[in-house]
């Protein structure tokens, strides 16, 4: 029996599970607390100190990330004194950010190649970035009501490592919430990235190595995917229109995704599936970018083959396999070899041995261990 416990977050009573942050109590009743080093695969640190509440009985601001909810709690999460520490809380997150988007009142209705209205001379503004309109850190900024951007620091341009094949990382776009190496070393246990010191700034680089792709990184993405701006984004950025959920086809393990479909056609893995036992959302480097080349691919078999005098004809599915089984009566067992693929499921692949050894009559079975 797991135990309950009740609480009121801003006026309304809430029911949650011991052991649950004052956060996740918040989610739970669809109450939004910025935050943007939580991540709910991760170990809590509150860096970040914009998810904090006033908590009756407990003095200061505490951040509800690490404030695990107790019977009879009371939390108020917008109240002036909260908002304006968050204000401060993103002031240096903001001197370092390239801000163009940030309070514009026109981002929902420019387009990519629209003159910026606000600043001509501007280019690298919100609708070049793919995060525009799905990022962290302009959603905390409208909903703390910042209309006033402080100075930007005059800093010279961070590098950008562009060498990995699947995604980019512009440390220009950093806010430093360090979540990209805690996923590193706490989700897939790399630990390819930590944070380091140049020239005075904190930055992320790779353990040991000049780029990305000279690292131990396995291009997982698994960094890209908790990234809340648009530090570090995949290479393809096409925006989806709808979303697929589907079962990976590279291996036997069973991990569930989102596939991403723009003009009827796959474009990409959107994110893992999260409430799938298997990988709880997360996905190796082929699941997250191994798709849209191999679907659309022009070679791409979509019927069987035959050789018909010498060359390789389109059937179906029904004379193939009446092919396949005349051809192989004419072999004894033993003259017959059954390969597997590790691309099939566990259950297709006991149902292939099955067939190979209670059908045919061979125990000349064997798995292909990869692809």
């Amino acid at each position: 029996v797991i135990d309950t416990i009740s609480l009121t977050l801003d006026g309304i009573a809430v029911r949650v599970n011991k052991g649950t942050t004052v956060l996740e109590a918040a989610q739970i009743a669809d109450i939004y607390i910025p935050a943007l080093c939580y991540d709910p695969d991760l170990e809590s640190t509150g860096d970040c100190r914009l998810c904090v509440a006033e908590i009756e009985g407990v003095p200061g601001l505490p951040t509800a990330c690490t404030v695990l909810a107790t019977e009879g709690m009371v939390i108020r999460t917008n109240t002036p004194q909260v908002n304006e520490a968050r204000r401060a809380a993103l002031q240096p997150i903001l001197a370092e950010h390239p801000i163009e988007c940030l309070i514009c009142d026109r981002r929902q209705r420019c387009k990519p190649f629209d003159i910026c209205l606000r600043n001509v001379s501007v280019t690298e503004r919100c609708v070049i970035c793919s995060k525009n309109m799905n990022c962290d850190l302009q959603q905390a900024v409208d909903y703390i009501g910042v209309t006033e951007l402080p100075p930007r620091r005059k800093t010279k341009p961070r590098p950008i490592d562009n060498s990995n094949p699947f995604f980019r990382l512009d440390r220009n776009y950093c806010i430093l919430c360090k979540k990209c190496v805690r996923a590193c070393n706490e989700v897939t246990g790399v630990k390819a990235i930590e944070m380091t010191r140049t020239e005075g700034h904190e930055q992320v680089s790779p353990i040991n190595s000049s780029t990305l792709l000279e690292s131990i990184c396995k291009s997982c993405g698994e960094c890209m995917a908790r990234c809340p701006v648009g530090s570090l984004i995949p290479k393809e950025t096409r925006q989806p229109e709808r979303e697929v959920k589907t079962t990976c086809p590279y291996c036997g393990v069973g991990c569930q995704l989102y596939l991403g479909i723009k003009d009827k056609e796959v474009i990409g893995v959107s994110r893992g599936a999260r409430d799938n036992e298997v990988n709880t959302g997360r996905l190796c480097v082929k699941g997250r970018f191994g798709f849209a080349e191999f679907i659309h691919h022009s070679e791409r078999l979509t019927q069987p083959l035959v050789r018909q005098n010498g060359e390789f004809t389109e059937t179906t599915w029904e004379k193939a396999l009446d092919e396949v089984a005349r051809k192989l009566s004419r072999y004894q067992p033993d003259e017959i070899a059954v390969i597997s693929s590790a691309k099939c499921t566990n259950e297709e692949n006991y149902v292939t041995q099955k067939l190979a050894r209670a059908v045919l009559g061979t125990h000349n079975i064997d798995h292909c261990a990869r692809l």
